[in-house]
């Protein structure tokens, strides 16, 4: 409860979540569980378009919003995912997050954070000895 209150990282914070629900309506959520809200009417708005909200499940990184939510969130598509859904091409992969700084990013060999120690390659430097 008192992260919910305090922090914004874990998911939207209690007074986000309370705003979302009391001026947007539901729209609808992601593969990933993120869920999607758009405002009642312009009346909190600065451009005259209804603002459009994403409660993430979870940690909150921009990178977990697919492309056609992103999309409609940045207002580049009228209707939502939902309703009218993005046509996917056959070379287009499924969407995945950036996973670097988590447990689950890439470390090449040789890196502080897998074992350190890198292997030796052909033209190693040798330091200079005086004769």
């Amino acid at each position: 409860m008192l992260k919910s209150i305090f922090t914004w990282w874990n998911g939207a914070s209690f007074g986000a979540v309370f705003h979302i629900k009391r001026r947007g309506v539901f729209v609808g959520q992601d593969d990933m569980g993120n869920r999607y809200f758009e405002a009642k009417d312009t009346k909190d708005s600065y451009d005259g378009r209804k603002r459009r909200w994403v409660i993430f499940k979870g940690y909150s990184d921009a990178s977990k919003v697919p492309p056609e939510w992103h999309g409609w969130l940045h207002h580049t598509f009228e209707e939502p995912p939902t309703r009218e859904p993005l046509k996917r091409q056959a070379w287009e992969k499924d969407h995945l997050p950036n996973l670097t700084g988590t447990v689950h990013a890439w470390r090449p060999q040789g890196s502080i954070a897998r074992t350190g120690e890198r292997p030796k390659a052909s033209g190693d430097y040798e330091a200079w000895r005086p004769e």
